[in-house]
């Protein structure tokens, strides 16, 4: 964006947060507040539309123009000018507001162009109405149809920024609706806003932590992946930092508070959110651009016609076909041609999955270069699964798997339910265990069919003195979690488990890639997994072990090389990066910030969905731009004619073949922007689409 371009923009929104109740601007960037702007347009144009239609069919001029007569009445001669002037002040009132604003930034468009038809219209059709002016300048339909279709224009681009989450409300309700904090006299409930640093609190299995603190007692495997995006539980124990928002998973923990409020880590990622989000560019329409020229067009136009007819002609004339100019300038079609195409694109987005909170994000994930993919639960599903299963001794890999997931049946860790799920999904029956224990870091046993079966980590085997499988070591330098099987005092085999690769993803990097879009992945795991993940899907460079700040800073590292970074998160610690990105794209099934944070949001958690957003992207600009010229060729051909410019041949258009093109114009954009419904965007036919057109 030039640098004009840009201030302008920031000025447009700058003004639209001082002045919240302010309609002119509603067609630019969303905010909060944008639910009572779409109220306000909506009732606005239902309003102006029951009165635009007595004052079209009691105008003079539309009657001539349809060839029907009205009715001798003098209350009905007056019909027209009364509610014509309602519709003026009142339904052309944001137009009029936007038009001073425009004015005073020195960037004229569409408001003022808007304005200035609709101003000449109604001073020309009253100078008619009082016998100032010759009769064929009563514009009072043009002017209630101007004011009508505008309004509908700006209700549909409304309804489409309207967004209704909010990352910072979604971020503060990860914490814990109530601590309990330890005291002398036992255990108290308070909120985690009344905590002070020094506090002990008590966090039992499966709760959030509720503020930042050091383990003084216990341990347990610690859910972090909402901070970290690390898929894999993390043990901690005595004298280890936890962060506020985290779960213990499987067992309790008394925790001394080191950090409350904004000090904790959980507020310094709100506060990311939230610079990123106001530190984002905001792209002019593309239809202000078109708007600027045109008023520029119309007053050059009108001033030449103006001159030319008072040399050439009499001051009637020039009168009657300057104000024509003006009023015929502003083609009720540019005012839908964008809109009309923001709302079908957006409704066809949500049948492929594709929620769309922010248009402007749409119109620039065509120009999106690089495509930055977090790998938990975006390129994986984002749990633990069992990958191999390696059985040692006189057991098949069924048989080792059956015992394990005996054994692990009643505990709720991730990679207990992983094992049990492994086991369903292949058909295995298991007996019922008895004498179940579990050890936090080490591992669990029970007793199956008589024998005692242990299911553990290398602590497990350590104790034990067992050597493990000769896979283990391969397994690990991958990256994945290898737990081993023993029966009674022998191992008989070991299983693989690891966030498992969506089937979905590779297709999704394929078709990007042919669409000439670089993939990068971020992600908090470690080296050797995320080595794995990019060398599966072919992915063109990863950064590993990355903190949530990083992957904001990573995405600012991009866009500094004069990339379009559209950035696709699933987790709070994707929200800075996402609200960073040139375009965020939060995966549905993800965090309720993810998802605020981002302007397009893909309901399911197929990633291929992010070639559908690209293709709609680039469908739907290529449509604004027909759009806009055919918007635009009814002016370049109407107000040259309108002007005069064949009078030398004796032909100079009239009003009622300027309404007909006027017609045909907004007749031809409606159906143009119509066609967009033919777009399939289900993930699996837009990579198909993409892969077979290459």
């Amino acid at each position: 964006m030039d640098h004009d371009t840009q201030q302008h923009a920031e000025h447009q929104h700058a003004h639209h947060d001082a002045h919240a109740d302010h309609d002119a601007h509603a067609g630019h960037a969303g905010h909060t507040g944008h639910g009572d702007h779409v109220a306000q347009f909506r009732s606005r144009f239902w309003l102006a539309l029951v009165l635009a239609v007595p004052t079209v069919a009691l105008s003079g001029m539309f009657a001539s123009i349809l060839g029907y007569v009205i009715p001798e009445a003098p209350l009905l001669a007056w019909v027209s000018p009364i509610l014509g002037t309602v519709l003026f002040a009142w339904g052309g009132w944001p137009f009029l507001r936007g038009a001073v604003d425009e004015v005073r930034s020195r960037q004229p468009g569409m408001m003022l162009l808007v304005a200035l038809a609709i101003t000449v219209a109604f001073v020309a059709s009253w100078a008619a109405t009082l016998g100032l002016a010759p009769h064929h300048l009563d514009f009072w339909w043009e002017l209630a149809l101007l004011v009508v279709i505008m309004l509908l224009g700006h209700w549909i681009e409304m309804r489409s920024l309207a967004r209704t989450t909010s990352a910072l409300d979604a971020l503060a309700a990860l914490l814990p609706d109530s601590a309990e904090r330890i005291t002398d006299a036992g255990i108290e409930h308070v909120a985690p806003v009344d905590l002070r640093v020094g506090d002990v609190v008590l966090v039992r299995p499966g709760a959030a932590i509720p503020a930042d603190g050091r383990i003084v007692e216990g341990a347990a495997a610690i859910d972090e992946s909402m901070v970290t995006g690390e898929s894999r539980t993390v043990q901690r124990a005595a004298g280890e930092l936890v962060t506020a928002g985290t779960v213990a998973t499987d067992s309790s923990l008394r925790v001394r508070v080191a950090a409350t409020g904004d000090d904790t880590a959980l507020a310094g990622i709100r506060r990311l959110v939230a610079d990123a989000q106001a530190s984002t560019s905001r792209a002019q329409r593309i239809a202000d651009r078109a708007a600027a020229l045109l008023f520029w067009f119309a007053l050059g136009a009108a001033a030449i016609t103006a001159v030319a007819w008072l040399v050439l002609g009499t001051p009637e004339d020039a009168v009657v076909r300057t104000v024509t100019v003006l009023v015929i300038a502003c083609p009720h079609a540019l005012g839908l041609a964008i809109p009309l195409v923001v709302a079908i694109s957006t409704e066809r987005a949500a049948r492929g999955g594709v929620l769309v909170q922010d248009r402007l994000a749409l119109e620039r994930m065509r120009v999106v270069d690089v495509v930055v993919l977090d790998k938990t639960g975006t390129l994986t599903r984002g749990e633990p699964a069992v990958l191999d299963v390696a059985a040692s001794g006189d057991l098949d890999d069924d048989a080792v798997l059956a015992l394990a997931a005996a054994a692990e049946a009643d505990s709720e860790h991730p990679l207990a339910r992983a094992i049990v799920r492994a086991a369903d999904e292949r058909g295995l029956a298991h007996e019922t265990a008895t004498d179940a224990t579990s050890s936090p870091a080490v591992g669990v046993a029970a007793t199956v069919g008589g024998a005692r079966i242990h299911v553990g980590g290398p602590r497990m085997l350590a104790e034990r003195g067992l050597e493990p499988v000769a896979q283990a070591d391969a397994w690990a330098s991958e990256g994945s979690t290898v737990l081993h099987v023993v029966r009674d005092d022998a191992v008989i085999g070991a299983l693989r488990l690891a966030d498992e690769v969506r089937p979905e993803s590779a297709d999704a990097v394929r078709a990007l890639h042919a669409l000439g879009i670089e993939v990068v992945m971020l992600t908090g795991d470690a080296e050797p997994v995320a080595h794995s993940v990019a060398g599966t899907l072919d992915i063109d460079r990863f950064v590993a072990g990355v903190r949530p700040e990083d992957k904001a800073d990573e995405i600012a590292r991009l866009q500094a090389e004069g990339r379009t970074v559209a950035m696709v998160g699933d987790g709070v610690n994707d929200a800075p990066a996402l609200a960073r990105a040139d375009v965020g794209i939060a995966i549905g099934a993800g965090t309720d910030v993810a998802i605020a944070s981002a302007g397009v949001i893909l309901a399911g958690s197929d990633p291929r969905s992010v070639v559908s957003v690209v293709e709609l992207s680039r469908a739907g600009y290529a449509k604004m731009r027909q759009n806009l010229w055919w918007a635009a060729g009814y002016n370049l051909l109407s107000v040259p004619l309108a002007a005069g410019v064949l009078a030398p041949i004796g032909f100079v258009l009239p009003m009622s073949v300027g309404a007909i093109l006027m017609s045909l114009s907004t007749l031809v954009v409606a159906a143009n922007a119509q066609l967009l419904r033919r777009l399939d965007l289900r993930p699996d036919r837009s990579v198909a689409a993409v892969l077979g057109a290459r």
